[in-house]
């Protein structure tokens, strides 16, 4: 099973519907445009190193769908995909978003994470 989780820099969405509309907005502007990939801002750099030292993206069982996860980041946002294992590192991956202040957001469920 796959999972894909959206972290981006922001403020907080009031709920579900709000954030799902940021998250079009930032992905078809940062990842979808066609445009220059834009440099990750630095807490969405820090992010993704913080998820790729929990999970290591030369490990062999690595949860990564399309490594190195820094290059599905662009400007605020990063777009994580996950494979094997996807729902324990989904779960994982949740936690330092909060840390970092990120949001996180699961596009399949349509979900804020907290």
């Amino acid at each position: 099973m796959s999972h894909d989780l959206a972290v981006w820099d922001g403020e907080r969405p009031l709920d579900d519907d709000e954030a799902g509309s940021a998250f079009d907005e930032l992905y078809e502007r940062y990842l979808d445009s066609g445009d220059a990939v834009a440099l990750p801002s630095p807490r969405i750099e820090a992010y993704v190193d913080a998820l790729v030292e929990r999970c290591p993206e030369d490990a062999h069982d690595s949860p990564w769908v399309s490594p190195p996860v820094i290059d599905e980041a662009s400007g605020p946002i990063v777009y994580v995909l996950m494979s094997c294992r996807a729902e324990e590192v989904s779960e994982y991956a949740a936690a330092p978003a909060r840390a970092y202040g990120l949001i996180c957001f699961d596009p399949q469920g349509e979900t804020l994470r907290s």
